[in-house]
């Protein structure tokens, strides 16, 4: 009896210590994951053409994952306002992400691309304009953040490896 209270005992130890290494609490060893960013867009007198109510802006839109599993794939891109009455996409993750580059095991490029279809009418006539956006992702073991966005092939947005975590704000010009 007492041989097989040691063992029980001996079975505690070893898996409490099991336990305890394997989940520490080492705050290094937690990754910064940094990919929110408001997306507004204006055109070059400055104008909201998120807001439906202004003449001229874009009334209805959808998004689409391009490395999405069908044609149509959408993606969550819901509009918001800031408390200037702004308005701005919210893109916090949807798309599918697919590695561009692994330059080693503790450095990889990821990459989304989305089609975003933005409808308004011109002369009682509903017009769609369909918009690329590419977002490109570092990720190493202690962050996983946006690195550059690239929107209809032109770069918008790019943040330097180690920046501090923020909402990433990009604006488009049309």
């Amino acid at each position: 009896m007492k041989a097989k209270l040691n063992h029980i005992l001996l079975f505690q130890l070893i898996t409490l210590l099991l336990v305890t290494v394997s989940c520490g609490s080492d705050e290094d060893s937690l990754q910064r994951i940094d990919q929110t960013m408001n997306i507004y867009i204006k055109n070059s007198a400055g104008q909201d053409l998120l807001n439906a109510k202004k003449n001229g802006s874009y009334s209805s839109y959808t998004v689409n994952d391009v490395f999405g599993v069908s044609d149509v794939a959408p993606v969550s891109v819901p509009l918001k306002m800031t408390t200037d009455s702004l308005y701005y996409f919210e893109y916090l993750r949807g798309a599918k992400r697919r590695t561009l580059d692994s330059l080693s095991p503790d450095n990889r490029t990821y990459h989304s691309k989305m089609a975003f279809a933005l409808r308004r009418t011109e002369n009682n006539v509903v017009v769609t304009t369909i918009d690329s956006m590419e977002i490109k992702y570092r990720w190493t073991p202690s962050v996983f953040q946006v690195s550059e966005v690239k929107y209809n092939n032109q770069v918008v947005f790019t943040k330097e490896a180690g920046a501090p975590n923020a909402i990433n704000t990009i604006t488009i010009i049309k």
